[in-house]
């Protein structure tokens, strides 16, 4: 079974080729997904770890808690967000 892959910015399942943000020639990125980097940047390249998880927990309250209760996705968030590639060496 292959290993599922995660944005490596904001945790986002990357399952289909349309989710994956876009490198410089277009081609899709391996990385991170279409919110969090186009044409080769971030689309927020200010944010911080926190402002990320911020909106998670925003998207997590609109939607009905997929990522759990709001106390739930945070603790999850900031103990995984740390091992993602944009926050490993922040």
């Amino acid at each position: 079974m292959e290993e599922r892959k995660f944005c490596q910015c904001c945790g986002m399942p990357l399952d289909r080729l349309q989710d994956a943000g876009t490198e410089t020639d277009g081609t899709p990125s391996a990385d991170y997904c279409r919110y969090c980097y186009q044409n080769g940047g971030f689309t927020a390249p200010d944010a911080t770890m926190d402002d990320i998880i911020a909106f998670n927990l925003k998207f997590n309250a609109e939607n009905g808690h997929p990522m759990g209760t709001q106390e739930e996705a945070e603790k999850m968030m900031r103990s995984w967000f740390p091992t993602l590639k944009r926050w490993k060496e922040v």
